[in-house]
């Protein structure tokens, strides 16, 4: 990370101007857990080193207040953990642990009320809510549903994979991507109780070995957008906010034209304004751009800006709307791209800067 910042120059930093983010890895190589860095708004990244010592933090979720941040452990015996922020020097302490009561936790999100956290573990392919309670901790789960199925893929889809808990915008859903059986599983959320019980439908589907991963509302949940890992593809989705329900419109690749290597979508996401959509490809290192009707909800692709790093996972935009950041997990780099807000374009901000086995990205939000 170049050379070495004296303690008292990293106190300064991390005290002063600018957003707050933090960086969950794969404690792999050097890597020890969460990472911390000020960005300055500029296109600038300054590491504060490391912010908690913790095993495979690969998915983050920050509560909207900035007090909490939560991680899943991925590994056989899932865990997640709840750190209070001290937003002053970058640093996160400890609050529990808890079990996911599944193997390879991979998501996390937190319920629009910011009592309930919802978990998906990946391998075994079931989903989790936990009650987050006074100071942050973490309670005993109020709800477990471990899924059943198989896709068409005899190697990636032969039983169930979750992928994300996905809390609908009005909080009555959670949505879980489930790559193994073609599935958007719909389940009713209780927000009273923490409960999830099966919608009818019970699950939207996409196309035969599409591996739904991630999923994104549009700004007047109208539609749902749903990244492919298998397919490197987005399906588009008109949603029916009074049922849950959902109706395929669109598939569209997220590849140029005769592209013929590796393939795996990974993340997505829409700018502040709505008006264009992002979606992560790993073996191709790039970023496909789309731009956004918002009358039919349909996307045109206007580019696929390559990174410059090596398998890009997550990715997040800056609360500006002015900066996207990408994270080259097998380069262990974070690469700073302009977002263009009028065009949807990006430019590279500068070289991509060290940071070890970076997955996952989560701001900390405004005070």
């Amino acid at each position: 990370m170049g050379a070495a910042i004296g303690a008292t120059a990293l106190r300064g930093i991390a005290q002063g101007h600018g957003t707050l983010l933090f960086v969950g890895t794969y404690t792999q190589k050097d890597s020890k857990g969460i990472y911390a860095w000020r960005f300055d708004g500029a296109g600038k990244l300054t590491p504060l080193g490391l912010a908690a010592e913790t095993a495979n933090p690969s998915f983050l979720a920050i509560d909207a207040r900035g007090q909490y941040l939560y991680a899943v452990n991925e590994g056989e015996r899932g865990m997640a953990t709840a750190f209070a922020i001290d937003s002053n020097a970058g640093k996160l302490r400890a609050i529990n642990s808890v079990s996911t009561s599944g193997a390879d936790p991979c998501h996390l999100a937190i319920d629009a009320t910011g009592k309930w956290l919802g978990v998906a573990n990946y391998t075994s392919g079931s989903i989790v809510i936990f009650p987050i309670q006074t100071g942050g901790r973490l309670g005993q789960a109020s709800a477990f549903v471990q899924h059943k199925g198989s896709g068409v893929d005899r190697e990636r889809q032969e039983g169930p994979h979750t992928h994300m808990a996905a809390f609908s915008p009005d909080n009555r859903y959670l949505m879980v991507p489930d790559l193994g059986t073609d599935h958007v599983v719909s389940y009713r959320f209780n927000a009273a109780k923490g409960g999830i019980t099966p919608n009818d439908p019970a699950y939207w589907t996409t196309a035969p070995r599409f591996g739904p991963r991630h999923l994104i509302f549009s700004k007047d949940v109208r539609f749902a957008y749903v990244v492919g890992e298998l397919a490197a593809a987005i399906e588009v989705f008109r949603y029916d906010a009074s049922k849950g329900s959902a109706q395929s419109v669109q598939s569209i690749s997220m590849l140029p034209a005769g592209y013929k290597g590796e393939k795996s979508g990974a993340e997505i996401t829409l700018d502040r304004t709505g008006n264009f959509l992002y979606a992560s490809n790993r073996g191709h290192d790039s970023i496909a751009i789309f731009r956004v009707d918002k009358a039919s909800g349909k996307l045109t692709s206007i580019g696929v800006t390559p990174l410059g790093v090596k398998t890009p996972r997550n990715f997040a935009i800056d609360p500006s709307n002015r900066f996207l950041f990408a994270e080259g997990q097998d380069s262990s780099q974070i690469a700073t791209f302009h977002l263009d807000a009028s065009t949807g374009q990006l430019t590279s901000a500068g070289p991509a800067v060290a940071a070890p086995v970076p997955v996952c990205i989560a701001f900390l939000p405004s005070a």
